[in-house]
């Protein structure tokens, strides 16, 4: 019997790991209020919004946005500029739209269901990229990340941030990730990095980076 409840426990764990990743149905439906509700998430989106200095014109995409909460605080800072927004999960996209219904209605934020290897168009350069907790679940991270390089204007920004979720993570996990990341923006040829940290537990790092050229190395 006691094997019989840890099999259940870990296909329990390893639902929820799918659903986190892939929200779907009610179930979905849940997980999704629970990132938009959970103090943490949100303090991290909007820090990571934050340390970006959005311009009133900016154009800017968010890889994986969730339940919306840094697409509606980049509304809120991009208010003549376009804000857009791609996740696979349908239930996040609905959840989003809602979060900001009044700049979706406007023109202003365009959400759509999709995954980052196989971006949609958005027009005219970029200025800002974001992804929050997301990088870990790309195929091909370097090789995704050139395909984002690539939709910036020169001198374009990218923010990559990670607060480690696994089992007894530590400032030590954190600092791994950030290097991690570096590593990863690095080899995709961006420049000028930085790392910031904010003191949760654990801490979450943003690796800030800016596109040198605007073209591909």
């Amino acid at each position: 019997m006691q094997s019989t409840g840890t099999s259940l426990k870990q296909r329990a764990i390893r639902y929820l790991v799918r659903q986190a990743h892939h929200p779907q149905g009610i179930v979905g439906w849940a997980v999704g209020w629970m990132f938009a509700h959970r103090p943490s998430n949100r303090q991290r989106n909007v820090w990571a919004v934050s340390l970006l200095d959005v311009q009133p014109t900016d154009r800017v995409l968010e890889v994986g946005f969730g339940p919306g909460v840094a697409i509606a605080e980049f509304a809120a800072r991009a208010t003549r500029g376009h804000v857009f927004g791609i996740d696979h999960s349908q239930a996040m996209v609905r959840r989003a739209a809602r979060r900001s219904a009044a700049a979706v209605r406007a023109g202003r934020v365009h959400l759509t269901c999709a995954s980052v290897e196989q971006l949609p168009s958005f027009g005219d350069p970029l200025d800002v990229i974001l992804a929050v907790n997301s990088v870990g679940f790309w195929p091909d991270p370097v090789e995704r990340l050139r395909e984002l390089r690539r939709l910036l204007r020169p001198a374009g920004r990218i923010a990559i941030v990670s607060q480690p979720r696994c089992p007894g993570a530590t400032r030590d996990t954190t600092a791994q990730a950030a290097q991690e990341l570096q590593d990863l923006l690095t080899q995709a040829g961006f420049t000028h990095l930085r790392v910031e940290t904010l003191e949760l537990e654990p801490p979450v790092a943003c690796v800030i980076a800016d596109n040198p050229t605007g073209l591909p190395s």
